[in-house]
């Protein structure tokens, strides 16, 4: 099996990108936001009316007593000290009662890679993706001995890795004994031939290059729909914690988050979100010296590099749409990814808390 691809030859090229998301990517409900830096753990929130009580807890559903405290904030910020692991999960409650929990997006892993956690995002019926159950990653070949005793902790089951054949040869992961996950991968082959041409034939503008990406992500939903399947079936089945993952944890990746948030009942405009945020906190490793295929690419103007590393609003709108071009989401779901109205209540009941 050939697939067409844009992306392998360039995961390697370095490029720092900042772009924020987007302005209509969150509704004006209730939020808690955790972010690190360094030892130091920032928490933003709104919703809650003050005096705020935070609770650091060891797990996503421990109630406060099981926590410590950490502290009673007056306004809608904290900034506090807190060690990366043990995980910590965060309980905030507020002086009516009402209480939200929340965690890093984003894992501090030593060697990690787009590592994001895809819990905290609320649902159109108001319920939240569970913390600590549903994870997406670029390559983990990266990962140190530390990171993957740490993973192991929080309980990863299964890992489906949507690298083809070639990318999982050249960046072999290692699971160590004690903490391998079942590991789920198919062998076929990447085509960048189409786009390597492009580039030899002469100049190429930005928006080329986004019209070329957009082209493979409406392709994407179907060229991969096998994958996505399997992994569906996986959190139905609930071997989970589930981890899935690409080589840059943004294209194909970022379809797979789309579509399991969607799926949850997550409006588009924070899975948008959740897909934008690469731009964030994807950082490629500085390519290979005998490498001439990334050589090439990093002559490549910027903003060209950018719509190729990067990830944009049009990419994962292109896929959408041509779902609905060939007969819409609810068809897609049933007959590429081959969910029941009961598979689909029963993700809710598994990856959903009220």
């Amino acid at each position: 099996m050939r697939h067409h691809f844009l992306i392998p030859a360039l995961l390697a090229l370095p490029l720092a990108i900042a772009a924020p998301l987007d302005a209509r990517s969150e509704a004006q409900a209730p939020v808690a936001l955790a972010s690190r830096e360094g030892n130091m753990v920032s928490l933003r929130w709104t919703g809650l009316k003050g005096p705020v009580t935070v609770w650091q807890i060891p797990a996503a559903d421990a109630p406060p007593g099981r926590g410590q405290k950490l502290a009673v904030a007056a306004g809608d910020s904290a900034t506090l000290p807190v060690a990366p692991w043990p995980r910590p999960y965060f309980l905030l409650k507020d002086a009516k009662g009402q209480t939200m929990r929340t965690a890093e997006r984003l894992l501090p892993l030593d060697g990690g890679s787009n590592f994001r956690d895809l819990g905290g995002y609320r649902t159109l019926d108001g319920r939240e993706t569970a913390w600590g159950s549903l994870y997406r990653s670029a390559v983990m070949s990266g990962l140190t001995p530390d990171d993957f005793q740490r993973l192991g902790k929080l309980g990863i089951q299964t890992i489906c890795d949507f690298r083809a054949t070639n990318e999982r040869a050249r960046d072999a992961v290692n699971w160590p004994e004690g903490v391998q996950p079942t590991v789920l991968a198919t062998d076929y082959g990447l085509d960048t031939g189409a786009l390597e041409a492009m580039f030899r034939g002469g100049p190429v503008t930005v928006e080329a290059t986004r019209k070329a990406m957009a082209g493979f992500y409406a392709q994407m939903p179907f060229t991969f729909a096998d994958q996505y399947a399997r992994m569906m079936r996986e959190l139905v089945d609930g071997r989970s914690p589930l981890a899935f993952n690409c080589s840059a944890g943004k294209d194909r990746t970022g379809l797979a988050a789309a579509l399991l948030l969607t799926t949850l009942g997550v409006p588009f405009e924070t899975a948008m979100a959740d897909y934008l945020l690469s731009n964030q906190t994807y950082r490629p490793k500085p390519p290979s010296a005998d490498d001439p295929t990334a050589r090439m690419f990093a002559s490549l103007p910027p903003d060209v590099t950018q719509a190729l590393m990067g990830v944009d609003r049009s990419y994962l709108e292109a896929s959408f749409a041509a779902i609905e071009a060939k007969g819409g989401m609810k068809r897609y779901l049933a007959e590429d990814l081959k969910l029941t109205d009961a598979d689909i209540a029963r993700l809710k009941q598994l990856y959903l808390v009220d």
